[in-house]
């Protein structure tokens, strides 16, 4: 897409950070906020950037597909944790 490789390597290192947050118990609440954040815009960018580059096909709407998978255990991570309190 044109980005620079070292744009790449943190955005790995970051999603593998974020996923760690998320299945892991014992992380903080606020952490996982972030979490889910910064995985919301990672997958509305990729969206935006793949259309920009590749024009408007299959591949450009797939980010928003695990987007709404994301949402989903979104919902259900407060549903559980408002169960727990």
């Amino acid at each position: 897409m044109g980005y620079p490789e070292y744009f790449g390597n943190a955005l790995v290192v970051f999603k593998i950070l974020g996923v760690l947050a998320l299945v892991i118990p014992q992380v903080p609440k606020r952490i996982k906020e972030w979490a889910y954040a910064g995985f919301a815009f990672d997958f509305i960018f990729a969206t935006i950037s793949h259309g920009a580059v590749d024009g408007i096909n299959g591949q450009t709407f797939f980010p928003l597909v695990v987007f709404g998978i994301l949402a989903v255990s979104y919902i259900y991570y407060h549903k559980l944790n408002s169960n727990k309190n």
